[in-house]
């Protein structure tokens, strides 16, 4: 007992550090926020903040601003999600293979994750501005005129979720590369021998042997892409016409530009409990999936 004690002591002692950071920068804060969300508090007169109940929580949902968002994030999530994930995929599978250059394929389709979201947010502003962006200029050259892009409230957002796919599936697509690996050669050479195509070995040996790989994508990048808020707050403040304005980016809007940290409060509650709750279910149907293909 006296080696389990031990034992146990020495694995407080390597958490405590984890534990302290995330009471200090996480817990705390979200228990704080929560007190905050049944209050008026306004960071301009502090002393004079009042208890209000559940006055916050009523009102948000009266807000066509924050009612706007939530719609808005829900497209972005059910575009970006399939589009980065299938071409993250689609990016493993060409590297996987042996070809010339393959570590500098490697290397470019990585390249955008590790520069700075912001940097890449205000590069593409660059490209896609309507009258002097590149993007234009190459659409002028094969006959297309000229696009509004983020000025135009139908475009904007699929501009951002073309974006942030782009700038994100490098890193998904390190992962499903892992997966890949992992797969036993002789289940291709087995399937080779018996004349299957490559559809059909993709179909029947790839996908079933990634599920577990695909599953951790999924749930990482649903929950990334409901955290979007750089994107919008650089490319175009949520415009036009609040057509990406996100959740998150009118917390942050809210809370730190309008002071009203008491309605910025509840609205994170809200939108918090949300995601986990997307996730869970996110989270049942594809392990509902496994077990149905297993």
């Amino acid at each position: 007992m006296s080696r389990l004690g031990k034992r146990q002591n020495q694995a407080w002692f390597f958490l405590a550090p984890a534990i302290i950071v995330l009471g200090l920068f996480l817990f705390i804060p979200s228990i704080i926020s929560f007190c905050y969300s049944f209050t008026d508090f306004n960071m301009l007169a502090p002393k004079l903040a009042a208890f209000v109940g559940i006055a916050n929580y009523l009102k948000l949902f009266k807000d066509p601003i924050f009612m706007k968002s939530l719609k808005n994030i829900v497209q972005f999530v059910a575009f970006v999600l399939p589009i980065q994930v299938g071409t993250a995929l689609g990016l493993a599978l060409i590297v996987n293979k042996k070809r010339p250059f393959n570590m500098f394929y490697k290397v470019a389709f990585f390249a955008p994750v590790v520069v700075s979201l912001a940097v890449t947010s205000i590069l593409w502003m660059y490209i896609l501005n309507p009258s002097q962006g590149i993007l234009n200029s190459l659409l002028a050259k094969v006959g297309i005129s000229a696009q509004p892009f983020l000025n135009s409230s139908k475009q904007a957002m699929f501009a951002i979720i073309f974006l942030s796919a782009w700038q994100a599936c490098g890193n998904q697509m390190i992962i499903f590369l892992a997966g890949l690996q992992n797969i036993p050669k002789s289940l291709y050479e087995a399937a080779d021998l018996d004349g299957a195509g490559k559809w059909a070995t993709f179909r029947n040996i790839t996908l079933p042997l990634l599920k577990p790989t695909t599953v951790l994508i999924l749930t990482t990048t649903f929950i990334d892409a409901f955290k979007m808020m750089t994107q919008a707050m650089i490319m175009t403040q949520g415009g036009p016409l609040n057509s990406t304005m996100t959740p998150l980016y009118y917390i942050y809007r809210t809370g730190f530009t309008d002071r009203q940290l008491g309605y910025a409060s509840a609205m994170s509650v809200v939108y918090g409990f949300g995601i986990i709750l997307f996730t869970i279910v996110q989270r049942k149907v594809t392990r509902a999936d496994e077990g149905s293909g297993q």
